[in-house]
């Protein structure tokens, strides 16, 4: 199901030329423990103000909004929420243009699936996602991811964590450095 449903999405942005990567659950999974995800968390390299395209993109995919009002809730959250009810699977469009993110998307890897490569994030850039979210769900996934990928970039990760630190007066750089400990 989840395979099939990302193949087509991904076919669905290529050929709309919206840049994206699947992060989130789905990307733990290529990287980390196997473990349940209930939905598709995808980063999109364009803003807002580009909703209506993803909005008629989930249509023609058959996707459901989960939202009455997608143009408002994405121009609040930066997100668009949407279902495909065949399957239940929920798929989160996150909007953004920055950036970082924009680099995270140029260093996807991509992954063949069925008769079509998929952008996933990079192993360093879930971990940096993971532990700017911080939930203990995510610290455990990237102990996991990397306990398992032991030759991960970590120059690049301190780079954009320090970046986040400077930026917003936090401590995710000191997160990595306690996670790091953990697992050695």
């Amino acid at each position: 199901m989840f395979e099939n449903l990302l193949e087509r999405t991904a076919s669905a942005l290529d050929s709309s030329a919206i840049p994206y990567m699947i992060i989130g659950g789905q990307a733990v999974l290529l990287y980390g423990e196997p473990r349940l995800t209930r939905d598709i968390d995808i980063t999109l390299g364009i803003g807002a103000l580009e909703a209506a395209r993803v909005i008629d993109l989930a249509d023609k995919l058959g996707l459901e909004p989960l939202v009455p009002d997608p143009m408002d809730f994405v121009s609040r959250t930066l997100v668009f929420p949407a279902i495909d009810k065949p399957s239940g699977i929920r798929l989160d469009f996150i909007f953004s243009y920055s950036y970082y993110e924009n680099q995270a998307i140029s260093r996807s890897n991509k992954i063949k699936l069925g008769e079509h490569y998929v952008n996933f994030a990079s192993l360093e850039d879930v971990v940096i996602h993971k532990i700017i979210a911080a939930r203990p769900r995510d610290i455990e996934d990237v102990k996991a991811i990397l306990a398992k990928n032991p030759s991960y970039d970590e120059h690049y990760i301190e780079k954009w964590l320090k970046d986040f630190d400077d930026a917003l007066d936090e401590g995710f750089s000191s997160s990595f450095m306690e996670i790091r400990r953990d697992i050695s």
